[in-house]
C-alpha cells in the first residue's frame, strides 16, 4: 500500500472506516467518498475527503473521482464499501425494498467503478475490490432483496474481471455477518464471537487491493469468520 492512492466508498460507515484506517497504517494515501457529512476528527482530516456524494448518480460519481485525482494525481485502487441492508419477507414486504437494495448495493459499485476505470487503467496496477455477501450464495428467509443485489455485485465483479484482464484486477469479498453495533442491536441473542470483525475483513480487502494479490482477479472470496 506504500505510496498508493486508495479510494474507499461508503467510507464513513463501520467497514469503510476500518478499511480506511488499515490502508492509512499501510502507507497509502486514502480518499474517503461518502454521501454523509464528513466526521470532524483527526483521522478524516489526514485523508482526502469528498462528502455529499450521491453514488447512484453517474455525474456525482464522476465528479467525486475527478476531485480525488485532482488532489492526489492518480488512483491505484477502488474499494466499494457503500451499500445497505434490509430484511423482509416478500409476503410482508414491498417491492420498493428490492429496488432500494439494488440501488444501494449494486448501482453504487457500478457508478464508482465506471468513473474510476480510466484512472485505474492508467495506474498500470489498478485494482477494484467489491463487497458482496455470503448470503448471495445461499439466502435465508427475508434475505431475498439483499442477497439478490449482492449476487449482482458478484456478477459485476466476474464480468469486469474478464473485461479488464491484464489492465485492472477486480475481486470481491463475501462476508457473513459483520460484527457491528447495529448488527448486535438487531441480533442481541447471537454469538458475536463467531462474526467477522471489521478489522479482519479490512485486512482481506487490502490484501486483494495490494500488489501481493497481483495474480488474483475474478475471485469471490468468502470471509465468514467462525460462523
Amino acid at each position: 500500500m506504500q505510496n498508493k492512492v486508495i479510494v474507499i466508498t461508503g467510507a464513513f460507515g463501520t467497514l469503510g472506516r476500518a478499511v480506511s484506517h488499515a490502508a492509512k497504517e499501510a502507507g497509502a494515501t486514502v480518499a474517503l467518498i461518502d454521501h454523509a457529512p464528513a466526521p470532524a476528527d483527526e483521522f478524516t482530516q489526514s485523508c482526502i475527503v469528498v462528502h455529499g456524494v450521491d453514488l447512484t448518480s453517474e455525474e456525482d460519481g464522476r465528479l467525486a473521482i475527478e476531485a480525488v485525482v485532482g488532489e492526489a494525481g492518480r488512483i491505484d485502487a477502488l474499494i466499494n464499501c457503500a451499500g445497505g441492508f434490509a430484511w423482509q419477507t416478500l409476503d410482508d414486504g414491498d417491492l420498493a425494498t428490492w429496488e432500494r437494495m439494488f440501488t444501494l448495493n449494486l448501482k453504487t459499485a457500478l457508478v464508482a467503478s465506471k468513473a474510476a476505470l480510466p484512472h485505474l487503467i492508467a495506474s498500470g496496477a489498478g485494482a477494484i475490490v467489491n463487497v458482496a455477501a455470503a448470503a448471495a450464495r445461499q439466502a435465508g428467509a427475508g434475505m431475498g432483496a439483499y442477497a439478490a443485489s449482492k449476487a449482482g455485485v458478484m456478477k459485476l465483479t466476474e464480468s469486469l474481471a474478464e473485461e479488464l484482464k491484464g489492465k485492472v484486477r477486480v475481486n470481491a469479498v463475501l462476508p457473513s455477518t459483520i460484527d457491528t453495533a447495529p448488527n448486535r442491536k438487531d441480533m442481541p441473542k447471537a454469538d458475536f464471537s463467531t462474526w467477522v470483525t471489521p478489522a479482519e475483513l479490512a485486512a482481506v480487502i487490502l490484501f486483494l487491493a495490494s500488489d501481493r494479490a497481483s495474480a488474483i482477479t475474478g475471485a469471490l472470496l468468502p470471509v465468514t469468520g467462525r460462523v
